[in-house]
């Protein structure tokens, strides 16, 4: 679960990656102060842990965990070479999904690379970039296709299917809204999932959606099928390490009730189509994380090899109810954990206990 922060220099991608990760990665006003990307593990914010471990007293509380990387500010030209564009345009391949952190406030103090704030044009700039790096890929891959459909014509069916493709390339179009269902899109940089990240002054937190920087990003995302999500990544990163009074009182000046960085946490979670089931009891309460659609017997996989391989049934409770009920005991009594087969579809917040036999 990598998830790499990009976009333009100077936007407040470092800034964001401090406040998410609680790091001190340098953060200066100008093109390229980030020159190695910074990488860092964070937890996702679940607060059925803290309620469970309520319950149960365990010794240890582990959340599951998302690896954030601020990436160097990509530029026009990038894909050909421009500033540090070779170098952190092939890092992106090893992500699973991008956070695109786009500015949306005015400062004089802080340099923007292309002149002026424009969400719209900084997104079609990074987009670019990552389209045209594509477009080359794909070309590629196509002769070398077509050499192998000489000899083979079940090669034929990838030919046309990556022929289109360099046609909705070509058009301007990144790779997640080309139906490519059953070719891998691993290597190609328009095809990872995005979260617009829409960097807001303080003073547009209350209302965001009355900014228009906000607006035109919005119409951005929206276009793309895309989540955004408006975040201050100051305020964010001023906010870490004060304790929860604290924090509350400092986001009620600002007519906001919870930070940006819990929410874009979780949205990350959710578009790398995860969901977590839960384990609970004296010695500690965690989070699994799956992809959704995970059965049983390969969920049990999680937790250890040995309880997949001698997998037998896993009594389940669903979250909600074993709450209600205040006790594992009473949830019992009740009769709501359930035996499940190793073809059960796991859910979002089943407390799980695996049976099984080595």
């Amino acid at each position: 679960m990598k998830l790499g922060i990009l976009g333009l220099p100077n936007i407040g991608k470092t800034t964001l990656f401090n406040a998410i990760t609680g790091s001190k990665a340098a953060a200066q006003n100008y093109a390229f102060s980030t020159v190695e990307s910074n990488i860092s593990a964070v937890p996702v914010p679940d607060e059925r842990l803290g309620v469970l471990a309520e319950m149960y007293k365990p010794k240890k509380i582990t959340p599951t965990t998302i690896e954030f990387a601020d990436i160097a500010g990509l530029v026009r030209g990038s894909s050909r070479g421009e500033g540090l564009g070779n170098k952190f345009l092939g890092q992106i391949r090893e992500f699973d999904a991008l956070v695109h952190v786009v500015r949306c406030f005015d400062d004089g103090n802080v340099l923007h690379v292309e002149g002026g704030v424009d969400p719209a044009r900084d997104v079609e700039t990074i987009n670019f970039e990552l389209i045209l790096s594509d477009f080359e890929h794909i070309e590629r891959r196509i002769d070398r296709m077509r050499k192998l459909a000489k000899g083979d014509r079940k090669h034929e069916a990838e030919v046309t299917v990556l022929e289109g493709l360099l046609e909705h390339l070509d058009a301007g179009r990144p790779v997640r809204t080309y139906d490519m269902e059953g070719y891998s899109t691993r290597d190609l940089l328009s095809a990872k999932p995005v979260i617009y990240a829409a960097n807001v002054s303080e003073s547009a937190l209350a209302d965001p959606a009355a900014d228009p920087y906000v607006a035109a990003l919005h119409r951005v995302a929206q276009a793309e099928g895309a989540a955004m999500l408006p975040v201050c990544a100051q305020l964010e990163q001023d906010l870490v390490g004060l304790d929860p009074d604290e924090r509350a009182g400092f986001l009620a000046e600002y007519g906001v009730e919870s930070t940006g960085l819990d929410s874009l946490i979780k949205l990350s979670y959710s578009l790398l189509g995860l969901i977590s089931f839960l384990t609970a009891g004296p010695t500690e309460v965690r989070a699994w994380p799956i992809e959704r659609g995970t059965k049983a017997q390969q969920a049990a996989g999680k937790i250890h090899s040995d309880l997949e391989r001698g997998f037998i049934r896993a009594e389940v409770v669903a979250y909600g109810d074993l709450v209600a009920c205040g006790s594992e005991k009473a949830a019992k009594e009740k009769g709501l954990y359930r035996s499940e087969g190793r073809e059960y579809v796991m859910q979002d917040g089943d407390v799980t206990l695996i049976r099984f036999n080595v």
